[in-house]
């Protein structure tokens, strides 16, 4: 193997010994802090078995969790067809030449990113009723869809965005010598490039999505964690064992769609080469340009 094929220089004996005394050590202090968390929930009567045997009634699955699993999915895979819609359309908007497109299209963005996410979901449902003076108000999956639409799609608006913006100029320019319209380079050359980069911020921002459906208990939304931290509490008295389980439940849900984007990802960079950068989700809200590609 030459020399410029490695990223790194091999360890030697030295390093390789601190290497795996560092990781006894962390396997060591990992297993210690377990030890307190279980002891200190055995300590408080957390692991009777009374407090644990509900989880294994199938009534308790199929009437209560399951149930607000669905809700969960309902409101997750809708707002997430809403909020990919709501980004392409904006991040394309900040990309405009024209600057009556592109001036409202960052305002619009800039605002729901800045907007916490929780108050958002609020105000859809309470605030219309509140501001137009009539007593019915909007309806909790509405209002926990709308929310996770307009802050979602907005963060998408910035990575699609960031994504086009990622491709290397010269490819663009490729297109336009070909005589290809703005139109034509984007929807053939960038776009086809940039989905790659895009790839992994897009499924980092839909297991974002997915959890913040939880904000939805604020509105009294049955979702997942209105039963977990709720109805199956008030009816057994075991919030930390419950807690514990709806935990669980997400980690699964995110890791099996983790699991799928990530094939899906292999796949789709097996099947097309691309230039651009891989592009990272924007991590707080600021004032960023929005040129034309």
């Amino acid at each position: 193997m030459s020399a410029t094929s490695v990223l790194y220089d091999v360890p030697g004996p030295r390093a390789r010994l601190r290497n795996n005394v560092l990781t006894l050590l962390s396997a060591i202090v990992i297993l210690g802090i377990a030890y307190l968390l279980i002891k200190g929930l055995g300590d408080k009567g957390q692991l009777a078995a009374k407090l644990w045997t509900p989880f294994l009634q199938w009534d308790v699955w199929s009437g209560q969790i399951f149930t607000g699993l669905l809700g969960t999915l309902e409101a997750a895979a809708l707002a997430a067809v809403l909020a990919l819609i709501f980004g392409v359309v904006f991040g394309l908007g900040r990309l405009s030449d024209q600057a009556w497109i592109r001036v409202p299209s960052g305002a619009i963005v800039e605002f729901f990113r800045a907007i916490p996410l929780l108050l958002l979901i609020f105000f859809i449902q309470a605030g219309v009723a509140t501001m137009s003076g009539y007593t019915i108000g909007v309806p909790a999956f509405v209002a926990v869809v709308v929310g996770l639409t307009l802050y979602n799609g907005s963060v998408l608006a910035e990575i699609f965005r960031a994504g086009v913006l990622s491709v290397p100029r010269g490819q663009s320019e490729a297109g336009y010598s070909l005589g290809l319209r703005k139109s034509g380079v984007m929807r053939l050359i960038l776009l086809p490039q940039a989905t790659t980069a895009m790839m992994p911020a897009i499924v980092s921002q839909m297991v974002v999505l997915l959890k913040d459906t939880a904000l939805g208990w604020v509105i009294a939304y049955e979702e997942l964690l209105n039963y977990g931290l709720k109805q199956i509490p008030a009816n057994f008295g075991n919030l930390i064992p419950s807690a514990i389980v709806i935990s669980l439940v997400y980690i699964a849900i995110n890791l099996v769609l983790s699991y799928v984007a990530n094939r899906l990802e292999r796949r789709s960079r097996r099947s097309r080469r691309t230039t651009a950068t891989v592009v990272t989700a924007p991590a707080a809200v600021g004032v960023s340009g929005g040129g034309g590609v």
